[in-house]
């Protein structure tokens, strides 16, 4: 029995990794980083859709979710702009679309600083009780699960890892954009 584990065990370390993304050892430990981000991104959006769904009835989905966070975040009111910045996103349209959800549901809501251009949003009275909802369900239900497993150090590690991997495929976006085929 032991001997046809072990060879079993021998089969999966011997599984071919190369394909058309990973032709070496780099590509290939490379490429699982970006399928694991793939899948870790898919699972965060549904956790964020989820939780936010037990402290508000609406539908609303990860990235709505994220907007959200960003705009509560230093309790001070973000612009699109901002927003789009805090997240690394350049999708405005889809960033609008967000924040009207947002304001349609009542969590957040307009403001006009003085001395700034456009229109910035802040927490509604209601946003601020989902969103410390929110951070409870958190503490509960997902801090709840990482403490003993994980080390705050591993943490931040996997958080700087990941913040220096953000720049890289930001560049790597940069130059792709310079080389686009015409449509």
């Amino acid at each position: 029995m032991n001997a046809k584990k072990n060879q079993a065990g021998d089969q999966l370390r011997r599984l071919d990794k190369h394909w058309h993304l990973a032709t070496d050892d780099a590509e290939v430990a490379l490429t699982e980083l970006e399928f694991s981000l793939i899948r870790v991104s898919a699972a965060f959006e549904r956790w964020q859709s989820d939780c936010l769904a037990c402290c508000h009835g609406s539908a609303f989905s990860g990235s709505d979710t994220a907007v959200m966070h960003v705009i509560r975040m230093h309790e001070r009111p973000k612009s699109i702009s901002e927003i789009g910045r805090l997240l690394n996103r350049d999708d405005q349209a889809n960033l609008q679309y967000s924040v009207r959800k947002l304001l349609k549901a009542g969590l957040i809501e307009k403001t006009t600083e003085t001395g700034k251009k456009g229109v910035t949003y802040q927490m509604s009275d209601l946003g601020q009780k989902v969103t410390d909802r929110y951070a409870e369900f958190r503490q509960e239900l997902l801090t709840s699960l990482t403490t003993g497993v994980f080390a705050n150090t591993s943490l931040e590690s996997a958080a700087k890892t990941l913040n220096l991997m953000a720049g890289v495929y930001d560049q790597a976006s940069c130059v792709a954009a310079t080389h686009r085929v015409p449509a």
